[in-house]
């Protein structure tokens, strides 16, 4: 972390130490206006790496080695796997439309902190390779505080009715 914290502090640094960025050729006030947005984008920056409260996930694929990561709070499982190139498909995005993004919560003390799936999500997960009764589907699992040290297995297999080789990327 500290090295984040270094390249985070040496990049704000030396934006927040320049002068302004030139403001847009317009009537007078709009320099103000655009120094003002340029610290805005500082203090966004600062309140998503340093701010942000994150909550750690295990991630254990189907030869049962783990990924430990950090997520933050309100991020999905799909997002979070995305972001730190863990194979969890999610081939719809997101959208409940497809069971690709299936998940299996390993302690059923963390699966019973989860709001109860959806009439969408069953459905969905009727759809899914493997189906456990603590299975979900990661675009649907929400980090929050309560879910702190979840661990999630991932399915031997999908089953994917998108075109082969098809691999969405993240927002």
């Amino acid at each position: 972390m500290e090295g984040v914290y270094n390249y985070v502090l040496s990049f704000v640094l030396k934006l927040y130490c320049k002068p302004p960025l030139p403001a847009p050729p317009s009537p007078s006030g709009a320099h103000l206006h655009w120094h003002l947005h340029q610290e805005e984008h500082v203090c966004m920056l600062f309140k998503i790496v340093f701010c942000c409260p994150r909550i750690s996930v295990t991630f254990v694929d189907k030869d049962g080695d783990e990924k430990h990561i950090n997520v933050p709070i309100g991020m999905s499982m799909l997002e979070a796997a995305h972001e730190n190139d863990i194979e969890l498909e999610g081939a719809c995005e997101g959208s409940l439309a497809c069971s690709t993004c299936h998940v299996i919560v390993m302690d059923t003390e963390y699966y019973n902190k989860l709001e109860d799936p959806t009439d969408e999500e069953n459905d969905m997960l009727d759809l899914a390779f493997g189906l456990t009764e603590t299975s979900r589907l990661g675009c649907q699992v929400i980090a929050s505080p309560e879910l702190d040290g979840i661990r999630l297995a991932l399915p031997a297999a999908t089953r994917n009715f998108a075109v082969d080789g098809y691999k969405p990327k993240p927002h």
